[in-house]
């Protein structure tokens, strides 16, 4: 009896649905909820809970991805955290083939009947956008002006109408994915920044409620600086008007930030420093951290802002005057 054989040829697409890499953030002991925080916290939770997602648009330095961490631990959902990058494709978002599998199958179980069967299946790997999507997590994406425009497509879709459009998966019957109902979205950029970011987008942006950001009141300065450095009150102070006082230097000029106030805080607690005017850690460390060449101030071609810090450090600290040579010493009261 003669041999037959049967051979069969299939081609699929098979879809890995990878468990992501979120978190659930939770509100850390040095979080500082003042009622400017309380305040921002309260007008974004509106907007996210109505299913709008929101945007903190500002300067370095105003906390932007902080706000967005403590705003998506109010909504108790995991968080995935995308960063803003200008090698992104929509595929770094989204999705993409990762290979192939091929299987053969040979049965012989009729020694005289040999049948082979192979199948080819192309590998599509789900990426964090679509995690996000699929599992109702809060995306943070934050810079998300640095991407390039086209990576960030994908996104008018999602935040319209709730739909993920996958149409390398359209052969395998997923082209669409319906958005989980608990997906919310917070992004943050910074306007301000001209290096590595590019324009977004109207019709990314008009799918956005933008809260536009400026520093902290002083309270929450101060607050911040104490909270993070363990500094005294009055410590706390002087650095945060020192800081203050020097924003006003130069045009359109955004820092220093709190950062600086950290900065210099941190140093003073490190090395058991003061912030006082005959405290020499105070003065240098004050001029290393907020000699910034940002503010573009000069005179003859050199920066005075060396000569403006210590002007500053002056008014604020209470620079002691100088008495005349010779002259009567003043009497204590």
């Amino acid at each position: 009896m003669s041999g037959d054989n049967g051979d069969t040829a299939l081609a699929t697409t098979v879809r890995v649905q990878t468990d992501g890499d979120n978190i659930l953030p939770e509100p850390g002991d040095g979080f500082v909820v003042t009622p400017y925080v309380e305040e921002i916290t309260e007008r974004a939770l509106a907007y996210l809970k109505a299913g709008y997602p929101v945007h903190f648009a500002g300067p370095a330095g105003t906390g932007k991805t902080t706000l967005a961490f403590h705003v998506a631990a109010q909504l108790g959902r995991p968080v995935t955290l995308i960063h803003g990058d200008d090698e992104f494709a929509g595929s770094d978002l989204v999705g993409r083939d990762a290979g192939y599998r091929k299987s053969r199958l040979v049965d012989n179980f009729i020694h005289s009947v040999l049948k082979t069967q192979e199948e080819m299946q192309s590998v599509w790997v789900d990426n964090r956008l679509t995690t996000a999507a699929r599992d109702g997590d809060t995306l943070i994406y934050d810079e998300f002006n640095r991407s390039r425009p086209e990576a960030n497509n994908a996104l008018l879709s999602i935040l319209s109408e709730r739909i993920l459009n996958l149409p390398r998966l359209r052969n395998a019957a997923e082209g669409y994915l319906e958005v989980h109902p608990e997906f919310r979205a917070i992004f943050t950029s910074n306007p301000e920044e001209y290096a590595g970011t590019h324009k977004t987008q109207d019709a990314l942006m008009d799918r956005l409620i933008t809260i536009h950001l400026g520093h902290y009141d002083r309270d929450t300065e101060v607050r911040i600086t104490r909270a993070k450095s363990g500094i005294p009150k009055a410590d706390a102070e002087a650095i945060v008007d020192v800081v203050r006082e020097l924003r006003t230097v130069g045009v359109n000029n955004h820092r220093p930030t709190i950062r600086a106030c950290l900065a210099i805080a941190r140093v003073l607690a490190h090395r058991g420093a003061r912030a006082r005017w005959n405290d020499p850690v105070f003065r240098w460390v004050c001029r290393d951290v907020l000699d910034s060449d940002t503010a573009k101030v000069t005179h003859g071609g050199e920066s005075v802002m060396p000569q403006k810090v210590d002007e500053v450090v002056g008014k604020v600290c209470g620079r002691p005057t100088k008495r005349p040579a010779g002259g009567p010493s003043q009497p204590h009261n």
